[in-house]
């Protein structure tokens, strides 16, 4: 890694803020906050059928259970009965008619969570069935959409797909993702005087949950404050689905005049919350005899769930990443939003990025195996900065630095000889087929909501030096506050010790936007130097005064001309001279602009990048597979904390594994999902990890924008370096017919997909 001008704070590999409390069991999540007294506990009583109207709901034997004190039903709704983040269609609670298997009809409250659980079964239910529609195929087939069909186009690509010399199309499914946050569901909800509430709520939006509740309950939002002060997880899960679960807690406080709280149970959150969508990619390609690309079009359909959720930007994100770090000189890329009877879906880690990526890395697959050329060789040909520069979007990328990293990684890995290797190896006779695959990532950075991407940030510094910090971010172990105290800490240039890193609450900072897109460092650690630099401004102009000098901040103190004072008797002179010590800190991300009438603009800041080499064994008897080795060069910038982006770059890049993987989402007929506990929903294990990986940050990285301190993004990015993985199983699996033909292998790659792709193999390569 490049030797940096450290500083006191930014750029250093500083531990997490709470990794000692985590060890320890010190660290508090909602539900260790000691119970108040009268606490009422929260069940959600929920539908059995995927669409149906409601012909009965009778909850008298609910309301006369033991320790039953309320049961809330959408008539006890004050305000509107809509928890949906824009668009109107997501009901706190079901009227006359069910949308999906698991939706909440009411909630009880009761003494204990035992009693709560035993009043909710309960309810009498009649039902009418209706007509589900529970896969995308078939409900775009239907007609049923969350938003008319959004098309975004760069040149004729038809006519370039069929002028071109060579052609290929094919069929991609993917699978969606459960997020397993650590932490479930959770609200805690202390009403006060009058209107007021307070809410704990694992959430990564504590401002749309506060405007949220206050719809609901009918009150101002002043009337509601949010506090976070950690998440055990979030992925997206929490940025707009931790709601429905607060609102059922704040009513309940409400009406009852209690403090009340919900927990959800891994059962019950994974069958009552979305997940990452899935969807089905039709790709179609013209190319050269050298592998360059001529033209694209991807057609995608994604199910969205029965409400539109945030699926309009995730599907809008999907469609801008569908050339990852490829310069398309005609594009087509067609994006149906599909609604279905199941939970809506919503955002997760990449936020429709990996699933766009996805057409066009196993696209590039079939060009090289085509031609019998080197995949790695396709994808090199193809990049920004070597055959283009011109998104489909409009948007030009001016740092393309993928050609650098995937070349410095082949050779770092040794990829050429490697891929020799594993050539040798296929051509035994043995069982156990490998594959090697070197795939890039070019995500962007920013909210494609352009509204979105601004941030606020709190800061005191008291007389004794010490400094208190709040941001509109939230933590949910990503180690957001401790790369925003580093740069607190580096603006007054004072020990990272002294800055106090408190609770994210709407009362401290309000307004502010999700901590998602990758964004959280570079919005809030923004705001939190602008208002560093606001005290900085006030305490020079009245240095300037009072010592006839200008300050200069220093690890070793406040040097003011040839008086030099520490940081504390500074601050102190200053409060006793009546000067400010406290700024509201602001930033907006400047030179951002997206029209999504015609999907065009510049909806990113910057780009942000990586490349990943993975080499997998298969057993071709079985399907079972290993990852045996990765090695990872990623793009952080001028890394904040080097210690905490190589843990989000290991972290993502293993999540992603999982979703490609391990991690396979089954719903019945009846549009109940059965794999809804650990024991049927296979995430990534210790065991999983690879036993040889090797992880690298770019140690040329700098951000040309001005982000805080020159760093970039790294919360999302990593995820999709594990297209890698599925590559090189596709590669594997190839082996098998002599990569003569290529594989039919979905996502998850799981066994058993992948023992259905070798027999399919094994019989076309015959034929």
């Amino acid at each position: 890694m490049r030797t940096v001008t450290r500083t006191r704070a930014v750029h250093a590999a500083i531990g997490h803020d709470s990794a000692p409390r985590h060890v320890s069991g010190e660290a508090l999540y909602i539900d260790d906050i000691p119970e108040p007294p009268g606490l009422l506990h929260l069940v959600a009583g929920r539908s059995d059928r995927a669409h149906a109207r409601i012909v009965r709901l009778d909850l008298s034997a609910v309301r006369a259970a033991p320790g039953v004190v309320a049961v809330l039903t959408p008539a006890d709704v004050p305000g509107r009965n809509d928890i949906s983040p824009f668009a109107g269609d997501d009901p706190l609670f079901a009227g006359d008619e069910v949308m999906f298997h698991g939706q909440p009809l009411f909630c009880v409250a009761a003494e204990s969570l035992p009693k709560a659980r035993a009043a909710a079964a309960l309810a009498v239910v009649a039902y009418e069935d209706l007509p589900a529609l529970l896969e995308a195929e078939a409900a775009v087939g239907a007609g049923s959409l969350i938003e008319p069909t959004q098309t975004l186009r760069l040149g004729d690509a038809r006519a370039a797909i069929a002028a071109a010399p060579r052609r290929l199309s094919g069929r991609l499914r993917i699978g969606g993702q459960e997020h397993f946050y650590l932490e479930g569901q959770v609200a805690l909800v202390i009403p006060g005087e009058g209107q007021d509430l307070h809410v704990w709520t694992s959430t990564q939006h504590p401002t749309e949950t506060q405007h949220i509740l206050a719809r609901v309950l009918g009150c101002p939002d002043a009337a509601v404050t949010v506090e976070v002060r950690r998440m055990g997880g979030g992925f997206g899960g929490k940025e707009t689905q931790s709601v429905q679960w607060a609102a059922m807690a704040a009513l309940a406080a409400r009406l009852t005049r209690r403090p009340a709280k919900i927990r959800l149970d891994r059962d019950d959150d994974m069958a009552m919350t979305g997940k990452r969508h899935d969807f089905v990619t039709d790709w179609r390609l013209g190319y050269d005899a050298e592998g360059r690309l001529r033209g694209a079009a991807f057609e995608m359909a994604s199910r969205c769930g029965f409400s539109a959720d945030l699926s309009h930007a995730i599907n809008d994100r999907a469609m801008f990443h569908s050339d990852n770090a490829y310069a398309l000189p005609a594009a087509e890329i067609v994006s149906h939003r599909a609604r279905t009877h199941t939970v809506s879906n919503t955002a997760f880690r990449g936020f429709g990025g990996p699933q766009g990526m996805m057409g066009i890395e196993r696209a590039l697959d079939a060009v090289a195996l085509d031609l019998g050329l080197d995949p790695l060789d396709v994808r090199l040909t193809n990049l920004y900065g070597v055959a283009g520069d011109l998104t489909p979007y409009g948007q030009r990328v001016t740092d393309a630095v993928a050609h650098e990293l995937m070349t410095e990684l082949a050779e770092a890995c040794d990829y050429r000889a490697r891929r020799a290797a594993v050539r040798r190896w296929n051509a035994g006779d043995g069982h156990l087929k490998r594959g090697l695959a070197l795939t890039p990532v070019k995500f962007g950075i920013s909210f494609t909501t352009t509204h979105l991407n601004q941030a606020g940030a709190l800061v005191h510094v008291y007389t004794d030096g010490s400094i208190h910090l709040n941001h509109g971010g939230t933590e949910m172990g990503q180690g957001l506050n401790i790369k925003v105290a580093q740069v607190a800490a580096d603006a007054f240039q004072v020990p990272l010790g002294s800055v106090r890193i408190t609770s994210t609450r709407t009362d401290k900072v309000p307004n502010t936007s999700a901590t998602a897109a990758s964004s959280g460092s570079d919005l809030n650690g923004m705001a939190a130097l602008d208002a560093c630099e606001q005290i900085k401004a006030r305490l020079a102009a009245w240095a300037r005064e009072a010592f006839g000098h200008a300050p200069v901040f220093t690890p070793d103190g406040v040097q003011v001309g040839p008086e030099r004072l520490s940081f504390r008797d500074f601050v102190n002179r200053a409060w006793m001279a009546r000067i400010s010590l406290s700024a509201a800190g602001f930033y907006r991300t400047p030179d951002i602009h997206y029209d999504r009438a015609t999907h065009t603009g510049r909806p990113f800041y910057y780009y942000a990048y990586g490349a990943a080499c993975s080499e997998v064994a298969v057993d071709t008897l079985t399907g079972e597979n290993r990852v045996l080795r990765t090695d990872i060069l990623h793009d952080v910038g001028r890394s904040l904390n080097p210690a905490i982006d190589l843990g989000q770059i290991e972290g993502g890049f293993v999540q992603g594994m999982g979703w490609l993987t391990t991690e396979e989402l089954v719903f019945d007929g009846e549009g109940r999902l059965t794999t809804h506990a650990p024991s049927t929903y296979k995430i990534p294990t210790a065991g999983d990890r690879p036993p040889v990986f090797n992880i690298a940050i770019w140690d040329r990285g700098e951000n040309r924008e001005d982000t805080v301190h020159r760093s970039k993004a790294v919360g999302e990015p990593p995820l999709m370096l594990a297209i890698s993985v599925f590559s090189a199983l596709t590669d594997a699996v190839a082996a098998v017919g002599g990569h003569r033909v290529l594989p039919d292998l979905d996502a998850p790659a799981t066994p058993e997909r992948i023992l259905a792709a070798v027999a399919d193999v094994r019989r076309r390569a015959a034929g």
